[in-house]
């Protein structure tokens, strides 16, 4: 099956699992929007030619998500969180930077994540029951260590207090195209802080949204962009893998949220939308966001246009 099709295949069933709902996002359906100014280190020079990353300041968007295609689940019914930023770089270039609170994926292929939509189907408010866990650990082995992570995880107790982790891993490419591989974290200066089971049964939809703007109007949100420098061995093309822990740490840049906006939510954040110094791998999952997102972003702009 192309790519396309094969995507067009999963934002189908995906649509068939969790329902229907028109101009909204098929997968992070709610969410909100932030102008934000992100400012370089300086430790980029070392390792890519990527303008943002080797000085000065750039404007962003940041949207945090709840990670549900149904906007009208809870807050704490969506226990993996989102936070998408877009880099507004000169010449109307763009990078965007697509994180979650899971640190890797659950499947490497595809071609599985499609077939394994049919098996979702089970699960109950973004938790896996029993039956279908052991029906994903038997047929898809390589996924044992993510739905163990999301079966576990508690949300964030604050979208300012998540972990982001890209999942994926890229290349960023100095002056003499050298390429080294990295994978990206947005670690938060308000700390890491998850909320209780006792907290989470009291939250509401849309807390999560209030209590962020309250952050912001602040000015009390910034996250730290740190990337994790591949070593010898670690795949990059699996998504399903993390790497080792002792890996080095780069402190690119620091990124402050200034106030909100309504632009987030008519931006299409492709991760595979980079600048010169930094490149994608060939990792499937990664490649395969591009057509996917392509697909949701076409159907959610006419469904958009159709209530107008």
């Amino acid at each position: 099956m192309a790519k396309e099709e094969l995507a067009a295949a999963a934002v189908n069933k995906i649509e068939k699992t969790f329902g229907e709902y028109p101009a909204y996002r098929r997968a992070h359906a709610r969410g909100a929007g932030y102008e934000a100014v992100f400012t370089a280190t300086g430790e980029g020079k070392n390792w890519t030619v990527a303008p943002h990353f080797r000085q000065g300041t750039t404007r962003a968007i940041v949207r945090f998500s709840h990670s549900s295609p149904d906007p009208f689940w809870t807050d704490n019914f969506s226990p993996v969180k989102g936070m998408a930023v877009q880099f507004k770089l000169p010449g109307q270039q763009v990078m965007n930077s697509v994180g979650v609170t899971s640190p890797i994926f659950f499947t490497r292929t595809p071609e599985v994540f499609t077939e394994m939509l049919d098996i979702a189907k089970s699960f109950k408010k973004g938790r896996p029951r029993l039956r279908a866990l052991i029906t994903l650990f038997i047929k898809y082995p390589e996924s044992r260590a993510s739905i163990r992570i999301i079966r576990k995880m508690q949300s964030p107790a604050s979208f300012a207090t998540g972990l982001y982790h890209t999942i994926h891993a890229f290349y960023l490419v100095n002056g003499t195209g050298k390429r080294v591989p990295v994978k990206f974290q947005w670690q938060p200066e308000a700390g890491v802080e998850s909320l209780s089971p006792a907290d989470a049964v009291s939250v509401k939809r849309g807390d999560f949204e209030k209590e962020l703007d309250e952050r912001v109007e602040k000015r009390e949100t910034g996250f730290r962009l740190i990337a994790i420098i591949g070593g010898a061995g670690d795949p990059v093309n699996d998504p399903t893998r993390e790497w080792p822990e002792d890996r080095e740490k780069v402190e690119l840049g620091r990124l402050q949220l200034t106030g909100k906006t309504d632009e987030a939510e008519d931006l299409l954040f492709d991760p595979t939308v980079l600048p010169e110094g930094v490149e994608c791998t060939e990792d499937p999952i990664l490649q395969f966001r591009n057509p996917a997102y392509a697909i949701s972003f076409k159907r959610r702009n006419n469904e958009k246009q159709e209530k107008r």
